[in-house]
């Protein structure tokens, strides 16, 4: 049976609130880049082109900034070969699969009612 909200905050005072580091994390996870990136990458092993292809309408430098992050906190894993040119693969650490694996439901929510939600809101 899924937590309350409530039973997370009752367990853990101060999460969530205002200067906590769980708000840092949301931002970086929830953001529409990072979980872009991230359920990309649930797939496998990406090169840094098929990255920029796979996330459609990301910037290099969007892409660069969350992929710098996403690897800061713990959740990408960056592999940097000594080739030339240099080849450098990206891919989810273990703490990345775990939280791609509570993540990707949400994903398949939000796929299967998208549609339905911005008919409704009339956009």
């Amino acid at each position: 049976m899924a937590v309350s909200y409530a039973e997370i905050r009752a367990e853990s005072p101060g999460v969530f609130s205002e200067g906590c580091e769980t708000r840092v994390v949301l931002d970086h996870v929830m953001s529409k880049w990072g979980v872009l990136v991230l359920s990309t990458l649930s797939d496998g092993t990406y090169r840094w082109g098929e990255l920029r292809r796979d996330v459609s309408g990301i910037s290099e430098k969007m892409l660069a900034s969350t992929l710098k992050t996403l690897s800061a906190d713990g959740l990408v894993n960056r592999r940097s070969f000594p080739t030339v040119p240099p080849h450098v693969e990206y891919s989810l650490t273990p703490l990345g699969r775990e939280l791609m694996d509570r993540m990707l439901p949400l994903m398949e929510w939000i796929s299967e009612n998208a549609q339905e939600m911005v008919t409704r809101d009339g956009r």
